[in-house]
């Protein structure tokens, strides 16, 4: 005879998605927060130094790619959706689109790169830089395994797939969302 008794309700039933990808964004969130804490605290000991640094940066292009990351997320929402809808030429569409932004934000960051390189401003200039390359540089490898992973899960787009990868592009966005104002902005 088996036992009728249900187990009590988790906070996992109602995460929506695959539990392994929310191991997957929280353990990448834990990463960067701790990169992020990092910088923070070196900032500290010298922040004329880091707001001198901070001037050589591209304060209008990276605020360019925060407006072509979160309309790229905004695709990919749509993309999750016509998903759920079982619209796969939507699905295929949006995800599309949010790649092809994620490309735009990665030629935009090269461009920025290849300036500030040129500028003799490498990684031993200063510890804002060590940081900078690091953090962005990370982010940047983010963003083309995200664009990657849109386009498989377009293959099939099915909805579970759709959705894992949609959760690891909002991830991707929230990353660059929280990077873009303390390491352009915050003074």
């Amino acid at each position: 005879m088996t036992d009728e008794r249900s187990s009590p309700p988790s906070l996992l039933d109602d995460l929506p998605g695959e539990l392994l990808i929310w191991v997957l964004i929280v353990s990448e969130l834990a990463i960067f927060g701790a990169g992020l804490l990092a910088f923070l605290a070196v900032r500290l000991g010298d922040p004329e130094g880091f707001a001198a640094s901070q001037d050589q940066l591209h304060r209008v292009s990276a605020a360019i790619n925060t407006a072509v990351l979160v309309t790229s997320g905004w695709f990919a929402a749509r993309a999750a959706r016509d998903a759920e809808h079982g619209r796969a030429g939507p699905v295929r569409v949006n995800l599309a689109l949010a790649g092809l932004l994620g490309i735009v934000f990665l030629v935009l960051k090269g461009l920025e790169y290849a300036d500030s390189m040129a500028k003799g401003l490498g990684t031993d200039t200063h510890p804002f830089f060590t940081f900078y390359y690091l953090l962005t540089g990370f982010h940047a490898a983010h963003v083309l395994a995200g664009v990657l992973i849109l386009a498989l899960v377009a293959i099939r787009a099915r909805a579970d797939h759709v959705e894992a990868g949609a959760q690891f592009w909002h991830m991707v966005d929230l990353v660059w969302v929280i990077l873009f104002p303390v390491i352009y902005l915050l003074r």
